[in-house]
Protein backbone atom coordinates (compact mmCIF):
# COMPACT_ATOMS: atom_id res chain seq x y z
CA UNK A 1 0.00 0.00 0.00
CA UNK A 2 3.02 2.61 0.61
CA UNK A 3 4.31 1.66 -2.74
CA UNK A 4 0.61 2.59 -4.22
CA UNK A 5 1.29 5.69 -2.31
CA UNK A 6 4.41 6.47 -3.88
CA UNK A 7 3.06 6.08 -7.04
CA UNK A 8 0.16 8.50 -6.57
CA UNK A 9 2.57 11.41 -5.10
CA UNK A 10 4.67 10.70 -8.36
CA UNK A 11 1.75 11.30 -10.21
CA UNK A 12 0.56 13.91 -8.39
CA UNK A 13 4.10 15.77 -8.99
CA UNK A 14 3.47 15.34 -12.50
CA UNK A 15 0.37 17.19 -11.78
CA UNK A 16 2.13 20.58 -10.10
CA UNK A 17 4.00 20.83 -13.79
CA UNK A 18 1.04 20.66 -16.40
CA UNK A 19 -0.32 24.07 -15.69
CA UNK A 20 3.11 25.80 -15.19
CA UNK A 21 3.72 26.60 -18.72
CA UNK A 22 0.95 27.04 -19.92
CA UNK A 23 0.15 31.14 -19.91
CA UNK A 24 3.81 31.05 -21.66
CA UNK A 25 2.98 28.57 -24.41
CA UNK A 26 -0.62 29.72 -24.59
CA UNK A 27 -0.18 33.76 -24.48
CA UNK A 28 0.51 34.36 -27.90
CA UNK A 29 -2.33 33.18 -29.54
CA UNK A 30 -4.76 34.43 -26.73
CA UNK A 31 -3.68 38.44 -26.12
CA UNK A 32 -4.67 39.19 -29.66
CA UNK A 33 -8.44 37.76 -29.26
CA UNK A 34 -8.71 39.08 -25.78
CA UNK A 35 -7.98 42.48 -27.07
CA UNK A 36 -5.23 42.87 -24.91
CA UNK A 37 -1.35 44.01 -25.25
CA UNK A 38 1.07 41.05 -24.87
CA UNK A 39 2.72 42.48 -21.87
CA UNK A 40 -0.92 41.76 -19.91
CA UNK A 41 0.57 38.26 -19.19
CA UNK A 42 2.55 40.09 -16.96
CA UNK A 43 -0.62 41.06 -14.51
CA UNK A 44 -2.39 37.10 -14.51
CA UNK A 45 1.24 35.99 -13.53
CA UNK A 46 1.57 38.18 -10.50
CA UNK A 47 -2.25 37.09 -9.71
CA UNK A 48 -1.43 33.69 -10.00
CA UNK A 49 2.27 34.32 -8.17
CA UNK A 50 0.59 36.38 -4.95
CA UNK A 51 -2.24 33.30 -4.81
CA UNK A 52 0.67 30.68 -4.31
CA UNK A 53 2.78 32.94 -1.74
CA UNK A 54 -0.29 33.12 -0.06
CA UNK A 55 -1.72 29.80 -0.16
CA UNK A 56 2.68 28.99 0.99
CA UNK A 57 2.25 30.69 4.13
CA UNK A 58 -1.33 29.23 5.36
CA UNK A 59 0.09 25.43 4.14
CA UNK A 60 0.96 24.79 7.71
CA UNK A 61 -2.19 25.63 8.97
CA UNK A 62 -4.57 23.67 6.46
CA UNK A 63 -1.70 20.97 6.63
CA UNK A 64 -2.53 20.62 10.22
CA UNK A 65 -6.52 21.13 9.88
CA UNK A 66 -7.12 18.67 7.41
CA UNK A 67 -3.91 16.39 6.43
CA UNK A 68 -1.44 16.18 3.26
CA UNK A 69 -3.33 13.38 1.52
CA UNK A 70 -6.67 15.83 1.43
CA UNK A 71 -5.16 19.18 1.08
CA UNK A 72 -3.09 17.81 -1.37
CA UNK A 73 -6.62 16.73 -3.64
CA UNK A 74 -7.72 20.20 -2.35
CA UNK A 75 -5.52 22.04 -4.01
CA UNK A 76 -5.86 19.79 -7.58
CA UNK A 77 -9.58 20.18 -7.36
CA UNK A 78 -9.24 23.78 -7.32
CA UNK A 79 -6.14 23.83 -9.75
CA UNK A 80 -8.54 22.22 -12.30
CA UNK A 81 -11.42 24.33 -11.45
CA UNK A 82 -9.38 27.36 -12.51
CA UNK A 83 -7.95 25.41 -15.89
CA UNK A 84 -11.72 24.17 -16.69
CA UNK A 85 -12.39 28.81 -15.92
CA UNK A 86 -9.62 30.01 -18.07
CA UNK A 87 -11.22 27.48 -20.74
CA UNK A 88 -14.30 29.35 -20.62
CA UNK A 89 -13.06 32.96 -20.34
CA UNK A 90 -13.11 35.34 -23.14
CA UNK A 91 -12.66 38.38 -21.33
CA UNK A 92 -9.18 39.48 -20.17
CA UNK A 93 -11.09 40.03 -16.23
CA UNK A 94 -12.30 36.84 -16.19
CA UNK A 95 -8.86 35.30 -16.82
CA UNK A 96 -7.48 37.84 -13.79
CA UNK A 97 -10.58 35.93 -11.76
CA UNK A 98 -9.78 32.49 -12.43
CA UNK A 99 -5.94 33.28 -11.82
CA UNK A 100 -6.94 34.00 -8.02
CA UNK A 101 -7.52 30.08 -7.60
CA UNK A 102 -5.12 28.85 -9.99
CA UNK A 103 -2.41 30.33 -7.49
CA UNK A 104 -4.06 29.81 -4.29
CA UNK A 105 -4.39 25.43 -5.60
CA UNK A 106 -0.60 25.60 -6.39
CA UNK A 107 1.01 26.70 -3.26
CA UNK A 108 -0.55 24.14 -0.07
CA UNK A 109 0.08 21.28 -2.17
CA UNK A 110 3.74 22.32 -3.22
CA UNK A 111 4.39 22.50 0.46
CA UNK A 112 2.19 19.85 1.57
CA UNK A 113 3.82 17.36 -0.60
CA UNK A 114 7.22 18.39 0.01
CA UNK A 115 7.02 17.96 3.61
CA UNK A 116 5.39 14.97 2.91
CA UNK A 117 8.03 12.94 1.01
CA UNK A 118 11.37 15.23 3.11
CA UNK A 119 9.52 12.86 6.16
CA UNK A 120 8.28 9.49 5.04
CA UNK A 121 10.94 9.37 1.75
CA UNK A 122 14.18 9.20 0.95
CA UNK A 123 16.22 12.19 -0.54
CA UNK A 124 16.30 10.39 -3.62
CA UNK A 125 12.89 10.38 -4.34
CA UNK A 126 12.45 13.95 -4.22
CA UNK A 127 14.81 14.04 -6.36
CA UNK A 128 12.75 11.50 -8.72
CA UNK A 129 9.73 13.60 -7.98
CA UNK A 130 10.79 16.57 -8.99
CA UNK A 131 12.51 15.00 -12.51
CA UNK A 132 8.18 14.70 -12.96
CA UNK A 133 7.95 17.72 -12.07
CA UNK A 134 10.04 18.79 -14.49
CA UNK A 135 7.99 16.26 -17.21
CA UNK A 136 4.90 17.64 -16.15
CA UNK A 137 5.93 21.15 -17.12
CA UNK A 138 7.59 20.35 -20.42
CA UNK A 139 4.14 18.09 -21.19
CA UNK A 140 2.05 20.85 -19.93
CA UNK A 141 3.33 23.53 -23.08
CA UNK A 142 3.82 20.35 -25.28
CA UNK A 143 -0.10 19.65 -25.20
CA UNK A 144 -0.73 23.15 -25.97
CA UNK A 145 1.62 24.24 -29.23
CA UNK A 146 -0.38 20.71 -30.13
CA UNK A 147 -3.85 21.63 -29.83
CA UNK A 148 -2.78 25.18 -31.23
CA UNK A 149 -0.68 23.22 -34.60
CA UNK A 150 -4.06 21.62 -35.13
CA UNK A 151 -5.67 24.14 -35.37
CA UNK A 152 -7.40 24.01 -32.19
CA UNK A 153 -8.21 26.84 -29.82
CA UNK A 154 -5.93 27.97 -26.79
CA UNK A 155 -8.98 27.40 -24.42
CA UNK A 156 -8.99 23.59 -25.68
CA UNK A 157 -5.96 23.55 -24.26
CA UNK A 158 -6.32 24.74 -20.86
CA UNK A 159 -10.00 22.64 -20.90
CA UNK A 160 -7.46 19.31 -22.26
CA UNK A 161 -5.43 20.18 -19.24
CA UNK A 162 -8.25 21.01 -16.81
CA UNK A 163 -9.65 17.32 -17.56
CA UNK A 164 -6.55 15.32 -16.51
CA UNK A 165 -6.56 17.30 -13.45
CA UNK A 166 -10.25 16.49 -12.29
CA UNK A 167 -8.73 12.48 -13.34
CA UNK A 168 -6.13 13.46 -10.71
CA UNK A 169 -8.50 14.74 -8.38
CA UNK A 170 -10.52 11.46 -7.99
CA UNK A 171 -7.54 9.38 -7.92
CA UNK A 172 -6.48 11.01 -5.03
CA UNK A 173 -9.80 10.95 -3.33
CA UNK A 174 -10.05 7.12 -3.79
CA UNK A 175 -6.29 7.19 -2.41
CA UNK A 176 -7.00 9.11 1.00
CA UNK A 177 -6.93 6.29 3.13
CA UNK A 178 -4.00 5.80 2.25
CA UNK A 179 -2.21 8.62 3.66
CA UNK A 180 -3.65 7.63 7.27
CA UNK A 181 -1.71 4.40 7.27
CA UNK A 182 -0.15 4.27 10.50
CA UNK A 183 3.58 4.14 8.90
CA UNK A 184 3.08 7.53 7.02
CA UNK A 185 1.46 9.88 9.56
CA UNK A 186 1.95 13.43 8.84
CA UNK A 187 2.76 14.85 12.15
CA UNK A 188 3.16 14.11 15.65
CA UNK A 189 -0.37 13.91 17.40
CA UNK A 190 0.55 16.98 19.95
CA UNK A 191 2.53 18.92 16.91
CA UNK A 192 0.66 22.45 16.51
CA UNK A 193 0.72 24.86 13.66
CA UNK A 194 3.02 27.83 14.01
CA UNK A 195 2.60 31.43 13.91
CA UNK A 196 4.84 33.18 11.04
CA UNK A 197 5.59 35.85 13.89
CA UNK A 198 7.29 32.10 15.34
CA UNK A 199 8.17 30.67 12.58
CA UNK A 200 10.71 33.51 11.43
CA UNK A 201 12.44 33.53 14.50
CA UNK A 202 13.63 29.95 14.52
CA UNK A 203 17.64 29.80 14.17
CA UNK A 204 18.23 29.77 10.64
CA UNK A 205 14.72 30.63 9.43
CA UNK A 206 16.18 33.59 7.72
CA UNK A 207 18.88 32.69 5.86
CA UNK A 208 16.94 29.39 4.09
CA UNK A 209 14.36 31.54 3.09
CA UNK A 210 16.75 33.92 1.49
CA UNK A 211 18.66 30.84 -0.03
CA UNK A 212 15.48 29.58 -1.64
CA UNK A 213 14.97 33.31 -2.47
CA UNK A 214 18.03 33.05 -4.43
CA UNK A 215 18.00 29.54 -6.43
CA UNK A 216 14.81 30.65 -7.71
CA UNK A 217 15.55 33.82 -8.75
CA UNK A 218 18.74 32.43 -10.37
CA UNK A 219 16.62 29.34 -11.71
CA UNK A 220 13.72 31.32 -12.68
CA UNK A 221 16.31 34.63 -14.50
CA UNK A 222 18.01 31.62 -16.66
CA UNK A 223 15.20 30.28 -18.08
CA UNK A 224 13.27 33.26 -18.79
CA UNK A 225 16.48 35.22 -20.30
CA UNK A 226 18.65 32.76 -22.07
CA UNK A 227 16.31 32.37 -24.77
CA UNK A 228 16.66 36.41 -25.19
CA UNK A 229 20.66 35.79 -24.44
CA UNK A 230 21.14 33.63 -27.34
CA UNK A 231 19.22 35.45 -30.18
CA UNK A 232 20.78 38.64 -28.73
CA UNK A 233 24.16 38.62 -27.92
CA UNK A 234 25.05 34.64 -29.72
CA UNK A 235 23.52 35.52 -32.85
CA UNK A 236 20.75 32.50 -33.05
CA UNK A 237 17.75 32.77 -35.17
CA UNK A 238 14.73 33.44 -32.72
CA UNK A 239 14.02 30.02 -33.19
CA UNK A 240 16.90 28.29 -32.82
CA UNK A 241 17.04 30.55 -29.45
CA UNK A 242 13.97 28.86 -28.40
CA UNK A 243 14.88 25.43 -29.03
CA UNK A 244 18.00 25.75 -27.77
CA UNK A 245 17.05 27.75 -24.38
CA UNK A 246 16.05 24.03 -23.37
CA UNK A 247 19.24 23.30 -22.57
CA UNK A 248 18.48 25.04 -18.92
CA UNK A 249 15.77 22.63 -19.05
CA UNK A 250 16.87 19.20 -19.97
CA UNK A 251 20.47 19.92 -17.69
CA UNK A 252 17.78 20.76 -14.65
CA UNK A 253 15.50 17.67 -15.80
CA UNK A 254 18.57 14.69 -16.21
CA UNK A 255 20.45 16.05 -13.42
CA UNK A 256 17.34 15.43 -11.29
CA UNK A 257 17.37 12.19 -12.78
CA UNK A 258 21.27 11.26 -11.95
CA UNK A 259 20.73 13.27 -8.20
CA UNK A 260 18.63 10.38 -7.22
CA UNK A 261 21.22 7.89 -7.15
CA UNK A 262 23.60 10.35 -5.69
CA UNK A 263 22.00 10.90 -2.98
CA UNK A 264 22.40 7.21 -2.46
CA UNK A 265 26.33 8.11 -1.60
CA UNK A 266 25.85 12.05 -0.73
CA UNK A 267 23.88 13.54 1.88
CA UNK A 268 21.66 16.25 1.00
CA UNK A 269 24.49 19.04 2.30
CA UNK A 270 27.07 17.47 -0.06
CA UNK A 271 24.39 17.44 -3.31
CA UNK A 272 23.62 21.33 -2.52
CA UNK A 273 27.03 21.87 -2.56
CA UNK A 274 28.36 19.70 -5.71
CA UNK A 275 25.13 21.95 -6.65
CA UNK A 276 26.90 25.45 -6.08
CA UNK A 277 29.96 24.00 -7.65
CA UNK A 278 28.78 22.80 -10.74
CA UNK A 279 26.44 26.58 -11.18
CA UNK A 280 29.68 28.18 -10.76
CA UNK A 281 30.98 26.54 -13.42
CA UNK A 282 28.31 26.95 -16.05
CA UNK A 283 28.27 31.02 -15.17
CA UNK A 284 31.94 30.94 -15.83
CA UNK A 285 31.99 28.71 -18.53
CA UNK A 286 28.72 31.72 -20.08
CA UNK A 287 31.37 34.46 -19.28
CA UNK A 288 33.90 32.96 -22.00
CA UNK A 289 33.91 35.02 -25.27
CA UNK A 290 33.74 31.95 -27.59
CA UNK A 291 30.08 32.56 -28.31
CA UNK A 292 27.72 29.20 -28.94
CA UNK A 293 30.70 26.95 -28.35
CA UNK A 294 30.40 28.81 -24.25
CA UNK A 295 27.21 29.94 -24.30
CA UNK A 296 25.24 26.33 -25.14
CA UNK A 297 27.67 24.46 -22.14
CA UNK A 298 27.35 27.21 -19.82
CA UNK A 299 23.31 27.03 -19.81
CA UNK A 300 23.33 23.23 -19.61
CA UNK A 301 25.78 23.05 -16.17
CA UNK A 302 23.73 25.55 -14.99
CA UNK A 303 20.66 23.72 -15.62
CA UNK A 304 22.53 20.17 -14.45
CA UNK A 305 24.03 22.62 -11.35
CA UNK A 306 19.76 23.78 -10.11
CA UNK A 307 18.55 20.26 -10.21
CA UNK A 308 19.76 18.82 -6.65
CA UNK A 309 19.73 22.08 -4.54
CA UNK A 310 15.96 22.57 -4.70
CA UNK A 311 14.49 18.64 -3.83
CA UNK A 312 17.56 18.63 -1.49
CA UNK A 313 17.43 21.66 0.36
CA UNK A 314 13.87 20.55 0.73
CA UNK A 315 14.47 16.77 2.37
CA UNK A 316 17.06 18.46 4.78
CA UNK A 317 14.56 21.14 6.40
CA UNK A 318 13.23 18.23 8.95
CA UNK A 319 16.50 17.16 10.20
CA UNK A 320 17.93 20.75 10.30
CA UNK A 321 14.69 21.90 11.80
CA UNK A 322 12.54 19.28 13.30
CA UNK A 323 9.95 17.31 12.08
CA UNK A 324 7.54 19.18 14.07
CA UNK A 325 8.73 22.27 12.85
CA UNK A 326 9.34 21.28 9.14
CA UNK A 327 5.62 21.97 7.30
CA UNK A 328 5.72 25.66 8.59
CA UNK A 329 9.54 26.39 7.32
CA UNK A 330 8.53 24.48 3.79
CA UNK A 331 6.11 26.53 3.97
CA UNK A 332 8.18 29.84 4.29
CA UNK A 333 10.41 28.73 1.77
CA UNK A 334 8.36 28.11 -0.59
CA UNK A 335 6.38 31.63 -0.23
CA UNK A 336 10.10 33.05 -0.60
CA UNK A 337 10.61 31.17 -3.73
CA UNK A 338 7.83 32.30 -5.38
CA UNK A 339 8.67 35.71 -4.45
CA UNK A 340 12.27 35.46 -5.67
CA UNK A 341 10.37 34.31 -8.79
CA UNK A 342 8.35 37.46 -9.06
CA UNK A 343 10.79 39.98 -8.28
CA UNK A 344 14.37 38.72 -9.89
CA UNK A 345 13.98 37.84 -13.87
CA UNK A 346 11.96 41.28 -14.37
CA UNK A 347 14.57 43.07 -12.14
CA UNK A 348 17.01 41.63 -14.70
CA UNK A 349 14.45 42.72 -17.59
CA UNK A 350 15.17 46.45 -16.82
CA UNK A 351 18.76 45.61 -16.04
CA UNK A 352 19.32 44.52 -19.74
CA UNK A 353 17.23 47.00 -21.17
CA UNK A 354 18.78 49.99 -19.57
CA UNK A 355 22.68 48.45 -19.56
CA UNK A 356 23.62 45.25 -21.37
CA UNK A 357 21.73 41.77 -21.55
CA UNK A 358 25.67 40.44 -21.18
CA UNK A 359 25.65 41.25 -17.64
CA UNK A 360 23.29 37.74 -17.29
CA UNK A 361 26.53 35.88 -16.17
CA UNK A 362 27.14 38.61 -13.34
CA UNK A 363 24.00 38.67 -12.51
CA UNK A 364 23.90 34.90 -11.83
CA UNK A 365 26.85 35.13 -10.32
CA UNK A 366 25.98 37.73 -7.39
CA UNK A 367 22.67 35.17 -6.77
CA UNK A 368 24.98 31.92 -6.25
CA UNK A 369 26.64 33.88 -3.62
CA UNK A 370 24.29 35.15 -1.94
CA UNK A 371 22.63 31.72 -1.76
CA UNK A 372 26.34 30.13 -1.25
CA UNK A 373 26.61 32.39 1.90
CA UNK A 374 23.14 31.88 3.28
CA UNK A 375 22.71 28.38 3.03
CA UNK A 376 26.48 28.20 4.86
CA UNK A 377 25.05 30.38 7.67
CA UNK A 378 21.89 28.47 8.05
CA UNK A 379 24.05 25.18 8.53
CA UNK A 380 25.71 26.83 11.24
CA UNK A 381 22.69 28.09 13.28
CA UNK A 382 21.30 24.44 12.86
CA UNK A 383 24.00 22.29 14.00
Amino acid sequence: MIHLLLVIIYLSFISLGLPDGLLSAGWPSMYGPLGVDVSFAGIISMIICAGTILSSLMSDWLTHKLGAGKVTALSVATTALALIGFSISDRFWMLCLWAIPYGLGAGSVDAALNNYVALHYSSRHMSWLHCMWGIGASTGPYVMGMILSGGGSWTTGYWTIGLLQIVLTAILLFSLPLWKDKSHQQDAPESQPLPLTQVIQIPGAWEIMVTFFCYCALEQTAALWSGSYLALLVGYSGEEAASLASLFFLGMTVGRALSGFLTMKLDDTKMIRLGFVIIALGIVTLMLPFGSASALPGLLLVGLGCAPIYPCVIHSTPHHFGPERSQALIGIQMAAAYVGTALMPPLFGLIAQHLSLSLLAPYLLILLLLMITTHHKMLNKCR
